[in-house]
């Protein structure tokens, strides 16, 4: 490693011929960090204790005594007291502006019965306006302690929401995103009732008469949804830029705070790029963006072309992904299932797109240059998906996606390497959803392809780790812990032998998600000549005992060589 370090070092000191004196202003470093645990990501130097960086980038890697011969008379040196420096955080799969839109909602995740549910909604309904929407998202029926007094399909039914907000439309969003419940003044403003049909893709749960319970599964969604929509719609235009802007900035702060330096936004309109777009312009995306549109394929063919965007804004933002869905999740029945439900023995879960439609996706992606991630829970989700892409794939280094991937079937398991297919995960799930898999799936499917990330690994493939948020909790030390343990809250381990060695689950969440988009020559690994994006953590991830992983903490996030985010006190 010194030879490397002091190698690098004479090329960038030729001039002062590698003497060790400061070198000038022209090629010093901006910035130099010292003292520190520097673990790269980078198989050719993995260890150092510093790193200088210059106009954004990484300048030079190595000791203290050596990197530091770059500083000049303006180098900022900054002396990390042992902290942990890696690779800037990339966040694979998640929804941006739905974590921002989400802090401004009721926040259920806590929540451990309906009825505290309803005592939310009562409280918000009390100082909202008459017909001001209520919203919540977090509810998870499955992680509820006492059982309710009315369900459907092990779901609750609208009744008591209903009394708590009579005069307030109200929808609450399951945590998985493919679920909401719904209040009567909403249905009824929707004008949904006994004769409105279940969309393809989607069910409206019923009482037995055939009226709405009020929950609304996958497709079904869209009902109250755009409801919602074109009552927002109706908002002024300030008073709709100024909530997207707040949203934004939420997001923006909410990444930065978690040591996130990349943020993959699964599924996008056109209109939202256009406000990213405005964002970037106005010097508000402190974080980069790469963008998956979410749009219809008569959307895609007509604007397609024109949206496909590498590393606009100093690499702040990219577009050239596109995001379709084939089921729904697991927690709502949705994923399309090879067989049964264990619980559910009448059903198979839903194919959300037709396939014809997302093989002309297909088309269009190879056409244009764009990456296709599809969102693929089941089996047979997922079975469809392979069979798709196979069809491209296997031409040229496509890299195309399969985002979840959370229940495989073991026949499939090799076609992911062989295609060149990426497994866009988020490991939360397992540890979120373990509780309640095997009832979903049972015992034997369960074990032989529930989020079997050491199968994956082991057969070849790349997975890249997200947190899915607002869906499960953003913060990355949870998420690796999840990765490595495999732990329920109570210490319990959902099959354990599937867990990702310490290595492994920190190349999931950088190099491999700087892979995953196109970008591993950019970002990922603190590499000379790499962009400075660095997360400086309280302790080793990689030496800390399992147990204290969720306890690391950020104290630093570095974008381009410039903190974005500082703990106090924690560097100096």
């Amino acid at each position: 490693m010194r030879i490397v370090s002091i190698l690098f070092l004479c090329f960038v000191l030729f001039g002062a011929g590698c003497s060790g004196k400061e070198s000038d202003d022209r090629t010093s470093a901006d910035i130099i960090f010292y003292n520190g645990n520097i673990i790269t990501v980078d198989p050719d130097l993995p260890e150092a204790t510093a790193v200088a960086i210059r106009a954004g980038k990484i300048l030079a890697v190595g000791n203290d005594s050596d990197v530091r011969t770059l500083s000049g008379d303006q180098t900022d040196q900054i002396d990390l007291k042992r902290q942990t420096v890696i690779p800037g955080l990339i966040e694979s799969h998640a929804h941006f502006m739905d974590v921002g839109y989400t802090k401004m909602k009721l926040d259920l995740t806590g929540a451990k019965t309906w009825d505290e549910i309803v005592i939310l909604v009562a409280r918000a309904a009390k100082s909202a306006e008459p017909g001001a929407w209520i919203l919540g998202r977090g509810w998870h029926q499955e992680k509820w302690i006492e059982p309710m007094h009315q369900e459907i399909e092990g779901y609750p039914v609208h009744t008591k929401l209903s009394a708590a907000a009579p005069a307030n439309p109200v929808y609450l969003t399951h945590a998985s995103g493919h679920a909401i419940v719904a209040n009567q003044i909403a249905m009824s403003h929707a004008g949904i009732d006994q004769n409105t049909p279940d969309p393809e893709g989607g069910r409206i749960l019923r009482f037995e008469d055939g009226s709405p319970s009020g929950v609304f599964l996958e497709n079904a969604e869209s009902y109250i949804l755009d409801l919602y929509s074109n009552d927002f719609s109706n908002k002024s235009p300030q008073e709709q830029k100024r909530y997207e802007e707040k949203a934004f900035d939420l997001a923006v702060q909410t990444c930065l705070d978690n040591g996130i330096t990349t943020f993959h936004d699964a599924g996008a309109s056109f209109e939202t790029v256009n406000f990213f777009h405005e964002m970037l312009d106005a010097g508000k995306m402190s974080v980069r963006l790469y963008v998956m549109l979410g749009a219809s394929n008569k959307q895609l063919a007509e604007k397609m072309a024109e949206y496909r965007i590498v590393g606009a804004g100093d690499n702040h933002l990219t577009v050239r992904a596109i995001k379709r869905f084939i089921d729904g999740a697991l927690g709502a029945h949705g994923a399309w299932l090879l067989e049964p439900y264990a619980d559910l023995p009448s059903s198979t879960g839903l194919n959300t797109t037709d396939l014809a439609d997302l093989r002309e996706t297909a088309r269009l992606a190879d056409k244009y240059g764009y990456q296709l991630c599809t969102h693929a829970i089941g089996d047979r989700g997922i079975r469809e998906t392979l069979n798709i892409y196979e069809n491209y794939t296997k031409k040229d280094d496509q890299r195309w996606r399969i985002e979840h991937a959370q229940h495989i079937d073991p026949t499939d398991l090799p076609r992911f390497a062989a295609a060149g297919i990426i497994a866009a995960m988020q490991t939360n799930h397992a540890t979120s959803d373990g509780p309640w898999v095997i009832k979903r799936l049972g015992e034997k499917r369960s074990q032989e392809g529930a989020y079997v990330w050491r199968k994956l690994i082991d057969s070849g493939a790349v997975i890249c780790n997200g947190t899915d948020a607002p869906v499960e909790n953003i913060n990355p030390m949870a998420n690796f812990y999840s990765a490595v343990s495999r732990k329920y809250s109570d210490d319990r381990a959902f099959y354990p032998d599937q867990s990702m060695t310490r290595e492994e689950a920190l190349k999931a969440y950088t190099i491999n998600g700087a892979y995953a988009s196109f970008e591993e020559h950019l970002k990922g690994s603190i590499t000379p000549g790499k962009l400075a994006d660095l997360t400086i953590l309280s302790d080793d991830l990689l030496t800390i005992p399992e147990s204290e992983i969720p306890s690391i903490k950020v104290t630093g996030t570095v974008i381009s060589g410039r903190f974005v985010y500082r703990a106090s006190g924690k560097t100096e």
